[in-house]
């Protein structure tokens, strides 16, 4: 379930902005997403001796089409993430749009900064944009019923032009799971991650380093 919102030349600008954060030398974590692929694509034009650590394996595709060489984290410690968001709240986030935020949230926590980049649709007063939940297969049912439980309205997420759910690079199922406007995400993060069955949640509370959102005449630079 992504949030398609926002113009490409917002997003545009936000990653290339971001992507400036990189410097020589540094292992850059490389997020998922339209606007991530931005960032993506700066880096491999900007021609600098770096090395990325992908996401998922859209971004790792981006990442050699752009001549970025890749390593892992466990031959390297990652500098920066450059990754973006479904949904912005101060340094609260919601993400996993692309199914991929168990990996994003690795390598994210991993760097010693997390650096976000999104357009203007993205931004909100409060998190209330529905929490992708990775779940193994087998335990989908069980999680649903737990996660009514927190006051959730959870949706197995469907995949697109072909029949049956979405699947992870994990081999796993999503639950995009509504919970409206969400006060405490800190709590509900607590709860979702203690589930049985689950292997991670996309609410990445607390995490961002900066966000950098695009605009129609520029970029807006933040640190929560």
């Amino acid at each position: 379930m992504k949030n398609t919102g926002g113009s490409e030349a917002a997003k545009r600008r936000a990653g290339e902005a971001a992507a400036d954060e990189v410097a020589e030398g540094m292992v850059v974590g490389l997020g998922t997403g339209s606007t991530a692929a931005h960032a993506i694509h700066a880096l491999g034009d900007a021609d600098v001796d770096i090395e990325g650590v992908p996401t998922s394996f859209q971004s790792r595709q981006r990442a050699i089409e752009a001549g970025i060489p890749l390593t892992t984290l466990e031959e390297a410690s990652v500098d920066v993430a450059i990754d973006g968001a479904d949904q912005v709240a101060g340094g609260d986030l919601v993400k996993g749009g692309g199914a991929a935020h168990a990996r994003e949230k690795l390598v994210d926590a991993s760097a010693d900064r997390f650096v976000v980049v999104a357009d203007p649709s993205k931004e909100a007063d409060a998190l209330d944009y529905p929490v992708p939940v990775e779940v193994l297969p087998d335990a989908h049912t069980v999680v649903a019923e737990r996660v009514r439980d927190l006051g959730g309205d959870p949706d197995l997420r469907a995949a697109e032009r072909k029949d049956g759910p979405v699947v992870t690079d994990n081999g796993n199922l999503v639950l995009d799971c509504a919970f409206g406007r969400i006060e405490r995400p800190d709590e509900l993060a607590a709860s979702l991650s203690a589930l049985p069955g689950v292997l991670d949640h996309g609410l990445f509370v607390g995490m961002a380093d900066a966000v950098y959102v695009g605009t129609a005449d520029g970029v807006r630079v933040t640190e929560p």
